[in-house]
């Protein structure tokens, strides 16, 4: 996995996914919580952002296991 993910490196990791499937976001191992994601996409500084949209509750185990964070 880059570093630096590129919107064509995300495209093509979510193109065979069911697309009515919720996305978190895995932010921390130290502290292991889902976040939602915001729903704008604002482009700034040759970057694409999407902002986190607060905060769901702790990670799934199988998910933390996945990432390596447990």
């Amino acid at each position: 996995m880059p570093h630096n993910l590129t919107v064509g490196h995300l495209l093509h990791q979510l193109q065979n996914l069911d697309p009515d499937l919720p996305i978190r976001l895995a932010v921390n191992p130290d502290w292991p919580f889902a976040h939602y994601l915001g729903t704008d996409v604002v482009v700034g500084d040759g970057m694409a952002f999407i902002a986190e949209d607060g905060q769901e509750g702790y990670l799934p185990s199988d998910v933390r296991s996945a990432l390596a964070w447990s």
